[in-house]
């Protein structure tokens, strides 16, 4: 909050530049004082401790699944990349058709994409690939992908035709 008084020129107190008194910070100029009100920090450990638990299982999650693909080879990670953007495609189209689904699949689906092109890119760094061939690479690997169903989609053709055999059989 600013609050503004008017002092004669003479009676104007300066302030020197980061002067803290009390809970406001005060300058003045030409007898017009400005006063700045300085919000008072509370420790976030006194705010909430359900907050910071729930905080330090997600980090925890988060470093398992690094663990997760740190393990895999390039090729791998560049397959499930392929993989998890086929079933963010398939989010789309069936947000578009007003079908059910679950929102909260774009964000952890998109952040596990990030996590491993991360993770591909530390393995570039360490083997003193700069930042212009990554790029050309990127290139080269995106127009080589074979575009091919994602896994959801396989799963759900292979339930239709079970179900249509079992018909068949009944």
């Amino acid at each position: 909050m600013l609050s503004f008084s008017i002092a004669p020129p003479s009676m104007a107190a300066v302030f020197p530049r980061g002067s803290v008194s009390g809970t406001s910070t005060s300058s003045s100029f030409h007898g017009v004082r400005i006063r700045h009100a300085v919000p008072v920090r509370v420790p976030a450990a006194t705010i909430s401790s359900r907050k910071s638990s729930a905080t330090v299982v997600m980090m925890a999650k988060r470093e398992e699944e690094l663990k997760a693909i740190r393990a895999k080879t390039t090729d791998e990670i560049n397959e499930e990349v392929v993989d998890l953007k086929g079933e963010l495609f398939m989010l789309r189209l069936q947000k578009s058709a007003r079908n059910e689904f679950k929102s909260s699949e774009f964000r952890r689906m998109r952040k596990r994409v990030a996590r491993m092109l991360t993770v591909k890119r530390e393995r570039e760094i360490e083997e003193g690939v700069g930042k212009r061939l990554s790029r050309k690479l990127d290139r080269q690997w995106k127009k080589s992908i074979v575009v091919r169903p994602p896994p959801s989609l396989k799963k759900l053709q292979e339930e239709e035709a079970a179900a249509e055999e079992a018909e068949k059989s009944a």
